[in-house]
This record gives structure tokens, sequence and C-alpha cells, in this order.
């Protein structure tokens, strides 16, 4: 992977060996911006598509390219799961990726066909190259449009193609924490998260960049199950357990079904600040109103990889500003375990095109300390079902 950071103006570059290249993008003026109150950065940050094609041109690094993936400043990737997405599909053919907004009103606003810039969006490189041949007409003919996202959409428009929707590219058109989202992330590899600056750090008590850094820590140990889900059972304790990992562990009291856990908690309101689900484009549910049955959270404390046995293991710690209510039920209260710790096998091919998708089984195993659990995360064995066994 090759990088390039665009910019509108030359600056002082102080230190030359850390900064990937740098590149000023061409002067825009003469085309019409016509938008209400936006910005015309959005004709210059369209156009870099074509400009990075033109920058190719000719050379001997076009010969290997295959995409061109585009990101804001506030755009996080997860680089080896981008590859294993992109990996999918034949990039010589025409292929526009991403993801559309968590916001149901931003996508009526916009298009659900349209990949938002802020989650990011791959082109293949042919496509890229038939782009360059007519986007600036093609920008000409849209000059109400608001940003540089909808512009690239308009012109996929225009030469027929159409969004290849990737869930696992996040726009993150949210205000809140992002932890019941990241919780019960959907059945893909997560590729990228964006407002990173406007959403609460992804761990508590954390400024955003250290948090970053301790969720990129799991991502350097097994990529491709970052924040993937695993839903089980405490049968002695009857609790619901969910290992999003490399992320978090929540415990419940009760049983709770996979249909209900699957589904992400309403941690967060709607970029219009409506915290009704309608306003969403995806599926949530509301944080429990029964106080004994509000989640017990542990956050990501560490993560190592325990090369004896070849895997990896992770601590889990309890985060006590969350939830924790009087509950007068007769059963054990999951807030007597202090941390948990996860094992796991990497799994750096789950996501390959010959293997159909499927969550991991999580198993809950014999506790030698009261104040700790202990979970073995793995793919599932040959009739192992989520299921909870009244014993």
């Amino acid at each position: 992977m090759n990088g390039v950071v665009w910019l509108d103006k030359h600056i002082n570059q102080n230190d030359t060996v850390s900064l990937p290249p740098i590149r000023i993008s061409s002067d825009t003026a003469r085309f019409n911006y016509k938008y209400p109150n936006g910005n015309r950065s959005a004709l210059r940050l369209t156009r870099i598509v074509s400009e990075i094609v033109r920058l190719l041109n000719g050379t001997e690094a076009e010969k290997n390219m295959r995409w061109i993936v585009m990101g804001d400043d506030d755009t996080v990737f997860f680089t080896e799961n981008l590859i294993r997405v992109l990996r999918k599909y034949d990039h010589e053919e025409f292929y526009y990726i991403g993801s559309s907004s968590e916001s149901h009103i931003q996508n009526i606003k916009f298009s659900y066909g349209m990949a938002y810039g802020g989650g990011g969006f791959a082109i293949s490189y042919p496509l890229a190259k038939a782009l360059e041949k007519m986007q600036d007409r093609c920008i000409q003919r849209y000059p109400k449009l608001y940003g540089s996202d909808d512009r690239i959409h308009a012109c996929m428009s225009e030469l027929g193609v159409p969004l290849t929707r990737e869930v696992g590219f996040h726009q993150f058109d949210l205000f809140g924490e992002v932890l019941g989202l990241l919780s019960a992330h959907p059945l893909a590899p997560i590729v990228s998260v964006h407002h990173l600056d406007i959403v609460d750090p992804v761990f508590p008590n954390m400024g955003r960049v250290n948090a970053l850094k301790r969720l990129m820590a799991s991502s350097k140990l097994d990529s491709a199950s970052l924040t993937q889900q695993s839903i089980c059972y405490d049968t002695a304790n009857k609790w619901t357990v969910s290992v999003s990992w490399g992320y978090t562990v929540q415990i419940i009291r009760g049983v709770l079904s996979p249909r209900v856990m699957e589904v992400p908690m309403r941690t967060f309101i709607d970029w219009y600040k409506r915290a009704d689900d309608k306003s969403l484009a995806f599926n949530t549910r509301l944080i429990s109103k029964n106080a004994c049955q509000r989640p017990r959270v542990y956050y990501l404390s560490n993560a190592l990889p325990d090369s004896a046995l070849q895997r990896t293991a992770s601590q889990y710690v309890r985060w006590y500003d969350m939830w924790d209510p009087e509950c007068d039920w007769n059963m054990r209260d999951p807030s007597e375990i202090e941390e948990v710790i996860v094992y796991k096998i990497p799994d750096p091919d789950r996501w390959n095109k010959d293997k159909a998708p499927r969550r991991d089984c999580c198993r809950v195993l014999p506790m030698k300390k009261n104040d700790t659990m202990v979970i073995d995360v793995g793919p599932c064995k040959d009739d192992e079902f989520i299921e909870f066994s009244v014993k």
C-alpha cells in the first residue's frame, strides 16, 4: 500500500522522513459551487481520484495499481481488514465499494446509494481511469451538491456503476458512545471508523488518541477478529455473556437470546441529535429499563500473544461508571466479577471468500477465582450452537 496526503497549499515540512508523500491539489476556481453555506473544498477533494490517476499515468507504479481508497483526515483504516474486503472483488472490473451513513435522515438527504467519504470508499483502478476521463465535465453538472462524496456518487451514476456495500466502513454519523455499535458489530471485518473527534473515546476515561492506540494493539494480534461478537451463557449463574473481541465483554443477568444480543444497544444518538430508533438506518435496542438486566461492561485493558499455546490472551476490566443500579433478583450479581480473561487462537483466514461467515462461539470456563471469569473464543465446533442449556 502507498499513501498520499493531499493539501490545498504548501506547508513547511520539518519532518520529511515520517510523513507520507504530500501533494498539492490543483485549483478548482473554474468550477461552480452553489450549495448554501457549503465549502468549495468539496470540489478539490472529489477531484483527488482523477489527480491520482494523472499522477500515476505511465509510471512503473501504475502497472501494479489495483484500487484507489479515499478517506477523510479524521478517518482511521484497519488496513489488513481493508485488504481482506477488497480481495473478494475482481480489481479489473468496475467496483465502487463503501457504505452508507448510520443516520437514516442523512441517507434520505443524500442517498442510500452513496459511499460516505468519512467512512471511506474504494474505487477499482479501471473505474478510476474511466472516472478521470469525464469527472471534470460531470462536476460542472452538479454545482448544487454539498460534498465530495456525493459528487463521486453522481459521476458513478452517470458511469452506471452502483455502490457495492460493505458494512465494515463506518461513517459514524452519531453522537455519544459507540459502545453499543462496536459491541454488536455486523458479521464483517471492521474496515474504518470516522468522526473520532465527535463521538466519545472508544475507551472511557482516556484521551481519544490513547483509546485508539489501545484498540490498535488488539488489532495487531488478530485484526480479522477485531470487535467480532461472540455470545454464550454462564449456565451456573444464568448469565448472558457477549464478547466483542479486542474491545469489550458484557455480562447480563438472565438469559437473552442471540437474536436480541446481536442488535446494538442505543448508547448513541443520531447525527441530528434525535434519540429515537426511527432516525437510524439499522436496528437498535434500548438499554434495558429493568435495572437487573443492565449489562456489566468490561473494557479491554491489555492483550498479549501467548506464543507457547499459539493463542492470544486479552484482559477486560470492569468499568464502574456504567449502570450499577440496585437489583432485588435472587441470583448472583455479575458485579462480583472484576475482570474477564479471554483466550483465542488468531484466525487470519476467517474472511476468505471461500468461507461462509459465521460468528465464533465462546465458552465460559470453570472459575478458579470468584472475581475472574475466563472465556475461550473460537470457531464453533460440530454440533455447537448458541443456546442456553437448562441443567
